[in-house]
């Protein structure tokens, strides 16, 4: 059987938001065999969530190749969406325990496709209260946020 080596990857994101809905930003720090990468970007008009689940998008698709990543994240929302709500929400056609459609679909969607790719473990970490990966999403977050505002 041939095994493919993966690299280990630990990502910690982050989303921001100034007023929900507002200008919004994303914040993802990527650690891989003693290599940084930070990424961050943002929304004119946005809510937090989108944020928060844009900034696990955009660090697994950052990825060149499938890894094994342990990814922390300090929002339930995108923890439990995709370890367990997902699955109900494909089954019903996108629609949500009501009936409804699914809020943010087309990130959630997106998710999903840029989670096949990869071995995660996924880990839920309390926000702002000193964990460094999650201050330094945090802070990629805001940028993201800064940079919407220097541009217009």
């Amino acid at each position: 059987m041939d095994k493919q080596i993966l690299d280990d990857v630990t990502i910690y994101t982050d989303g921001a938001c100034k007023g929900n809905p507002g200008p919004g930003g994303w914040g993802a720090w990527l650690t891989c065999r003693g290599r940084e990468k930070e990424l961050y970007g943002g929304e004119k008009l946005t809510t937090n969530n989108r944020m928060e689940l844009m900034a696990v998008i955009e660090a697994l698709n950052a990825l060149k190749r499938p890894c094994h990543v342990d990814l922390h994240v300090d929002s339930q929302y995108v923890k439990n969406g995709i370890t367990s709500w997902i699955h109900n929400w494909k089954r019903k056609n996108w629609k949500n325990a009501e009936g409804k459609p699914v809020k943010n679909v087309d990130l959630w969607q997106a998710l999903d496709a840029a989670v096949a790719r990869h071995q995660i473990d996924w880990h839920w970490v309390k926000g702002h209260v000193g964990v460094e990966g999650n201050e330094r999403a945090d802070s990629l977050a805001n940028r993201g946020v800064d940079a919407l505002r220097q541009d217009g």
